[in-house]
């Protein structure tokens, strides 16, 4: 006997502005239009040559003019990790850093360990939503992400999967739509 399950009615709404609170489309508007990234990719194999995730996240934050002030690929080691993204957090020319790799549950996926415990304030709404949105494109398989986000101190963290198409889903959906919005938030 197969069980017909109902689909969720808000899975179904498209995001426009018609949906929009008046006060989150003035937040839009007032916020900045180029946010200074940080983009930071977790990996034992990955190079900045091979970095395929990571060029993602650089070509899409440039191609919607927010610069990129470092490009750095990191070892799937939580204390490596935790100590490099403190020193961004601590910059005064980063106002968000984006970490792609190590969000899975396999024994060397360390990264929300590392960043979990710096956060100031989490933004859990993100993971959440990350996952949302990646089970309507590869199923089930979308809780075996970790991904995860919040603030140290006035500075934006995201973290995502170590997949291109992860990276692409999050950057198109959520990260580029929201950005300036959020470190808008974040500069408070």
């Amino acid at each position: 006997m197969a069980i017909k399950v109902a689909s969720s009615p808000f899975l179904a709404v498209p995001m426009s502005e018609e949906y929009c609170s008046p006060s989150a489309t003035e937040h839009r508007q007032s916020a900045p239009s180029a946010v200074r990234c940080a983009v930071v990719t977790v990996s034992d194999t990955r190079t900045l040559d091979t970095d395929k995730s990571g060029h993602l996240i650089v070509e899409g934050l440039q191609g919607k003019g927010h610069p990129v002030v470092e490009h750095i690929v990191v070892p799937d080691d939580p204390l490596p990790l935790a100590e490099l993204v403190t020193a961004l957090a601590a910059r005064d020319d980063v106002d968000a850093i984006l970490v792609t790799g190590g969000t899975g549950i396999a024994a060397r996926d360390q990264t929300p360990e590392a960043i979990l415990p710096l956060l100031t304030k989490e933004l859990p709404g993100y993971g959440e939503l990350l996952r949302s949105l990646s089970y309507q494109e590869i199923g089930a398989a979308a809780m075996l992400s970790r991904a995860c986000g919040g603030l140290i101190g006035q500075t934006l963290v995201l973290t995502m999967p170590g997949s291109s198409a992860a990276v692409r889903l999050a950057m198109d959906k959520l990260i580029l739509p929201e950005l300036g919005h959020l470190v808008n938030h974040a500069l408070r």
